[in-house]
């Protein structure tokens, strides 16, 4: 038998009763719950924020630095992290 985890983390949230038709309208046209469309639709929206964290501007100063960390060895704190899940793969 397939190993199922228990969801246990309410999130509760209030819509406009037409943003509740829409979200419906979607949801049964996929053939998924109103909650399982929104939470995959939350997620998938978190995901993206979290991974497009990758434009920043700097000064030339604040430039060389990054530049000089880059080029670093990475330390042994930085190779524990890089080996850590992400938040959503956990």
């Amino acid at each position: 038998m397939a190993n199922i985890e228990t969801r246990k983390a309410p999130i509760n949230i209030r819509a406009l009763v037409a943003q509740r038709t829409l979200i419906d309208k979607a949801a049964a046209a996929l053939h998924k719950s109103r909650s399982d469309f929104m939470l995959e639709a939350a997620c998938r929206e978190a995901e993206n924020v979290l991974l497009d964290q990758r434009l920043f501007f700097l000064q030339d100063d604040e430039f060389d630095a990054f530049e000089t960390a880059m080029k670093a060895p990475v330390s042994k704190a930085m190779q524990k992290l890089l080996a850590t899940k992400a938040p959503w793969e956990k």
